[in-house]
């Protein structure tokens, strides 16, 4: 399998360092560069292709938001993850907004950003749990249409996590769903995890409820 080829983009030279030590020691994952602010991002990504981003969001010269906005409008090929320290409601939804396809902060766990930066090369989105939770705040704040109408998720599902979710909503075990999508079960339950997280779901019965009234369980 070719790595995954990885910017990091931050401020504080010791946290990119330390970071490049820990994904180094990951075989699928290659860390082609690093840059110290938006602007260095935007040069590096041009030279470097990278296949994703881990960007800070705020940093001088360029900020993180406007580094992102520009890489997908330049480089739509580029997979931008938000890492960060702050997970205020501005920050985050900027970041969305921008077009970053995950957002996590500095304190995740090791193997949960490794996983992070595999998924989003796989062209799958992460949110933090708590990034998810302000996601799910702000539809529920949105206004009732007439008709009601399923909405669109502000962090879509790959296609990979929808089929995932069909099998969860038709009580399929993790066990089970790695056998039938040929799938390791460890996969699976990263899969379940992002599933539950995109739809604000505290369980499997409520994402497979929250899933029918959004429609994504239709064939």
């Amino acid at each position: 399998m070719t790595p995954v080829r990885v910017l990091l983009v931050d401020d504080q030279a010791l946290f990119r360092e330390a970071l490049a030590t820990l994904l180094a020691t990951h075989d699928g994952i290659d860390v082609t560069g690093e840059a110290g602010n938006g602007a260095e991002a935007l040069s590096q990504a041009a030279s470097l292709a990278p296949d994703v981003v881990l960007m800070d969001l705020r940093m001088p010269v360029l900020d993180g938001v406007a580094a992102t906005r520009r890489l997908r409008a330049e480089h739509p090929g580029i997979r931008v993850i938000a890492l960060t320290t702050f997970d205020d409601d501005e920050d985050v939804f900027a970041a969305l907004r921008a077009g970053a396809v995950g957002y996590l902060l500095k304190d995740v766990s090791s193997a949960r950003l490794v996983e992070a930066v595999l998924a989003a090369a796989r062209g799958e989105s992460v949110l933090q749990p708590s990034v998810a939770a302000k996601v799910v705040a702000r539809f529920a704040q949105l206004p009732d249409a007439p008709e009601p109408r399923p909405q669109p998720l502000v962090v879509p599902l790959s296609e990979r996590e929808l089929e995932v979710l069909r099998l969860l909503a038709d009580g399929h075990s993790n066990r089970e769903i790695a056998a039938a999508l040929f799938l390791a079960e460890g996969t699976v339950k990263n899969h379940v995890t992002n599933v539950l997280g995109k739809l604000g779901a505290r369980d499997r019965t409520q994402a497979a409820l929250r899933a029918r009234d959004l429609g994504l369980l239709r064939s």
